[in-house]
């Protein structure tokens, strides 16, 4: 999963889980999936939880299946199938833009957020790459997204209570919104 080690994939599921605050009853669906990896760490830390993993990415979706074997874990490869949760998270979807622009992916970026939103009643996280990157690091076919702007787009868009994390040891930063009652929910 292009992920540079075990231990900074543990900690930006670290950063995402903040939103949940240690609810480990809660429902959640992990918005780009992969092969599981977060529904493995929410099964070693317990809970009566129920996940949700999609992913547009078929295989990664059968690759899951066949690791993860837990009642509280489902799969999905089909947006449409998918229901209301407590929170929804995503980590790195948002980092390889090949060929598109950055106005196109932010677009992008935008609507994968709004679609988010649309499946969660109390939170959303998502993370991405800080443009705050030391310059000889970056790759032109990364994104690297300018935190503030993403935090706006959260606060005006979704939420009035908005966490912009970007005090960690990586080259990215972490959005936690916590949803409420606003008029833009569509979850009920």
């Amino acid at each position: 999963m292009d992920w540079a080690s075990e231990v900074s994939q543990q900690l930006r599921f670290s950063q995402l889980l903040r939103l949940i605050d240690g609810d480990r009853d809660c429902t959640l669906l992990d918005y780009g999936c992969g092969y599981g990896a977060l529904a493995q760490r929410l099964i070693a830390e317990g809970g009566s939880f129920r996940y949700t993993g999609f992913d547009v990415c078929t295989p990664m979706v059968l690759a899951a299946r066949a690791t993860v074997h837990d009642p509280r874990c489902a799969f999905s490869d089909c947006e449409s199938q998918l229901s209301c949760v407590d929170y929804t998270v995503s980590s790195g979807i948002f980092n390889v833009r090949l060929e598109a622009s950055e106005a196109e992916w932010h677009e992008h970026v935008a609507s994968t957020i709004a679609a988010m939103a649309a499946h969660s009643r109390r939170g959303i996280a998502f993370n991405m790459l800080t443009r705050y990157a030391d310059p000889p690091l970056m790759r032109d076919y990364l994104y690297y997204a300018e935190p503030e702007r993403y935090f706006r787009l959260c606060k005006e868009q979704w939420s009035r209570n908005v966490t912009l994390l970007h005090d960690y040891e990586l080259y990215e930063f972490t959005v936690l919104v916590r949803l409420g009652s606003e008029p833009t929910r569509l979850c009920p």
